[in-house]
C-alpha cells in the first residue's frame, strides 16, 4: 500500500457533492432494501418479536460518503455492542460515495432506515415531496473551508476579491452563498473551474480551493505544501453536516426505536471523540480496510473532525444537539444557497431531547 496516496486520488475519494438527491437516484443499494423496516409498528414491542430475535431486529444505515473516519461514531456503537445493547440485532453500516443512491433516494424508496447527509441536501428533497425530517447533527459546522498557500494565505471571504479560487461544479452553488453572505458578489473573484485534486493550488495556478477543512488542507501539508484556511461555517454559512436523517413514518411509528438507535450513536461518538487513534485504526483497519486509508492522515482527520463534532453547546447539552439559535442560522444559511424552506419542515429535534431526558448520563 502507498503510505501517501496521489493526491487525485485521496481528495476523488473524499468530496461529496452539494447536490446529489436529484443526479444520483439511478444507482441500486442491492439487497439493502431487506433490511429495512420503515413504518412497522411491531418494531417497538418488547423484545423477541423480529426474525433475529432482538427488538428491533436489522437496519440499513446510509453513510454519507465512503467508510473513512467520518463514521468513526458509528464504528464504535457497532464495535463495541452499543447497537446490539440497544435491542438491534445488526446495524449494517452501506457505504455512500459518487457512485451510489444518495441517503435522500434511499430514505425515499424505503431501502434505508436511517441516513448520514446534510442540509443543503436534505431540505430540497423535502421540497421535492420527501416525507423526511433531520433528527440530530454529527458535526455542528460543515467541513467546507477555503484552503490557501501559507504563504499567501486566504483568511477570509473579504480578502478572495481579485484572487484566483479553484470551485468544483458540484460546490459552485455554496460558494455562491458564501459569497452572497458577505456581501459579495461573482465578480468580485475570479472562478477557475476544478475538479478535486488541488494540484493547481500547490502549482500556484490557483490562490484559494474549495475545500473540505478535514482533507485537503491536511494531504496538502502531507506532501510538504504548507496551508492555511478558513471555514464557511465561521463566515455567514454555519450549516451543520453529517446529519441524522429519517423518514416522517419513522418518527412517529418507530419513536422507541429511533431513540435507542440515537442513544447508542452518542455512546459511539463519545467513544470516537475521546480516542482519535483508535477511531483511524476501525476506519483504516476494519471498516474502510478495502479503501487502503492511510493509518497517521486519518489520525489527524480524526483530530481535526473532533473541532466539528463538539461545540460548548454540545458540551451543555449533549451530542447531535443543535440549539434553537443554530437551527435558525441553518435556514438562514440555505436561503443563502437559495433554498427556502422552513425550520419545522426540515428538522424535528424532539426525539434527540427525549433520549437526553431519558438519559441524562448521556450528555
Amino acid at each position: 500500500m502507498n503510505p501517501v496516496p496521489s493526491l487525485s486520488t485521496r481528495t476523488a475519494l473524499n468530496r461529496r457533492s452539494f447536490l446529489r438527491y436529484s443526479a444520483l437516484t439511478g444507482a441500486a443499494l442491492g439487497g439493502a432494501g431487506l433490511l429495512a423496516a420503515c413504518g412497522d409498528d411491531s418494531a417497538d414491542a418488547p423484545g423477541g418479536t423480529t426474525p433475529d430475535g432482538s427488538r428491533f431486529g436489522t437496519v440499513a444505515v446510509q453513510l454519507s460518503w465512503i467508510k473513512n473516519i467520518e463514521f468513526a461514531g458509528e464504528y464504535f456503537a457497532d464495535q463495541r455492542g452499543y447497537f446490539k445493547e440497544a435491542g438491534f440485532g445488526a446495524v449494517n453500516l452501506i457505504a455512500g460515495g459518487a457512485a451510489s443512491t444518495s441517503v435522500e433516494a434511499g430514505l425515499d424508496t424505503g431501502k434505508v432506515w436511517i441516513g448520514l447527509s446534510a442540509p443543503q441536501t436534505t431540505a430540497p428533497a423535502i421540497l421535492e415531496g420527501l416525507p423526511a425530517k433531520i433528527v440530530g447533527a454529527t458535526f455542528q459546522k460543515n467541513p467546507f473551508c477555503i484552503v490557501s498557500s501559507a504563504a499567501k494565505p486566504i483568511t477570509s471571504p473579504q480578502e478572495m476579491k481579485g484572487r484566483r479560487i479553484g470551485v468544483q461544479d458540484t460546490n459552485q452553488l455554496i460558494f455562491a452563498a458564501l459569497l452572497a453572505a458577505n456581501g459579495m458578489r461573482p465578480g468580485d473573484v475570479t472562478i477557475v473551474p476544478a475538479q478535486f485534486d488541488p494540484t493547481p493550488l500547490a502549482s500556484g495556478e490557483v490562490d484559494g480551493w474549495v475545500s473540505y477543512v478535514t482533507n485537503e488542507p491536511i494531504i496538502l501539508a502531507a506532501k510538504g505544501f504548507a496551508n492555511t484556511n478558513f471555514l464557511f461555517a465561521d463566515f455567514g454559512l454555519p450549516l451543520v453536516a453529517e446529519t441524522l436523517t429519517v423518514q416522517q413514518a419513522t418518527i412517529d411509528g418507530e419513536r422507541d426505536k429511533l431513540k435507542a438507535f440515537l442513544a447508542a450513536e452518542i455512546k459511539g461518538w463519545k467513544d470516537a471523540v475521546a480516542n482519535p487513534a483508535e477511531a483511524a485504526r476501525l476506519a483504516v483497519e476494519v471498516y474502510g480496510k478495502d479503501q487502503k486509508l492511510d493509518l497517521a492522515e486519518q489520525t489527524k482527520e480524526a483530530t481535526a473532525q473532533n473541532d466539528l463534532v463538539v461545540s460548548a453547546d454540545t458540551k451543555a447539552n449533549g451530542l447531535f444537539t443543535m440549539t434553537d439559535q443554530l437551527v435558525a442560522q441553518n435556514i438562514a444559511a440555505l436561503r443563502s444557497a437559495k433554498i427556502d424552506i422552513e425550520a419545522d419542515q426540515l428538522f424535528d429535534l424532539s426525539v434527540l431531547r427525549e433520549v437526553y431526558a431519558e438519559n441524562p448520563g448521556l450528555v
